[in-house]
């Protein structure tokens, strides 16, 4: 029973969510001239929109710890966070200072989103390009940072499911230690609730930790790294711990 109620659920937000995904994309994809700064602020909108959408269909609230970690805006960060889900994809444009994503090429193709997303300056790379796709990172992420953009980067490279690890790829860390901007790790359990490539959505109070600041500058690249992925992990077990505990 509640597994078809999730299912059926997830299904009315799926419908919702497209049908915003029609109308602001049109809006992104009408309206080129318009400054970053007001194309940035339609987005927001919309973000918050679905995150609304998503608590009113399925139930789905979340809790903050941690933004008095955010350094001051306008100085830019490379955010590292864990990825489960598209939620965080949506809240963390809501949550964290103005931020360019570090994303998948191939996501720009998709009729009306891509062409939207593509209007927000991300960092769009070829995952299979190696050293390319790395320097196209730190080349466009240190121009974001001078900007006084956060940098968010997902440095597993793709949704893990929840109670599990991917590799930490380096790019993220080398973006931070060649620019100098601190590194703000991020732990959340979204994945608990919105699964990847699952219609059904659970009810119930997803967290998200922001950690202290991760100097960055006269460190190498693979110690900041590891730093981030320790701290992130270490974050990820007492999540993991308390939502057993709740069930």
């Amino acid at each position: 029973m509640k597994e078809s109620l999730a299912t059926l659920r997830g299904l009315l937000f799926e419908i919702g969510f497209m049908l915003s995904v029609l109308v602001f994309g049109l809006g992104l994809v009408a309206f080129p001239l318009l400054s970053y700064r007001l194309r940035y602020g339609y987005a927001t909108t919309w973000c918050r929109f679905v995150l609304g959408w998503l608590r009113l269909c399925c139930g789905v609230r979340y809790r903050v710890r941690g933004l008095e970690h955010l350094p001051d805006a306008g100085g830019g960060a490379v955010i590292m966070s864990k990825h489960q889900s598209s939620w965080e994809t949506l809240a963390f444009q809501t949550l964290l200072p103005p931020l360019c994503w570090v994303l998948k090429r191939e996501l720009l193709r998709i009729p009306l989103f891509g062409w939207a997303l593509a209007s927000l300056r991300p960092i769009a790379i070829d995952r299979d390009a190696g050293r390319k796709a790395m320097r196209q990172i730190v080349e466009q992420g240190t121009h974001r940072l001078r900007d006084g953009l956060y940098v968010l980067t997902f440095p597993e490279g793709t949704r893990v499911e929840p109670g599990t690890t991917g590799k930490y790829r380096i790019g993220p860390a080398v973006l931070a230690a060649e620019s100098g901007a601190p590194v703000v790790p991020v732990a959340h359990n979204a994945g608990e609730l919105w699964a990847r490539r699952r219609i059904a959505k659970y009810s119930g109070c997803i967290e998200v930790v922001i950690g202290p600041p991760i100097r960055s500058a006269g460190r190498p690249a693979d110690e900041v790294l590891a730093a981030a992925r320790d701290w992130i992990e270490h974050e990820m077990l007492e999540l993991n711990g308390r939502a057993r505990q709740r069930r």
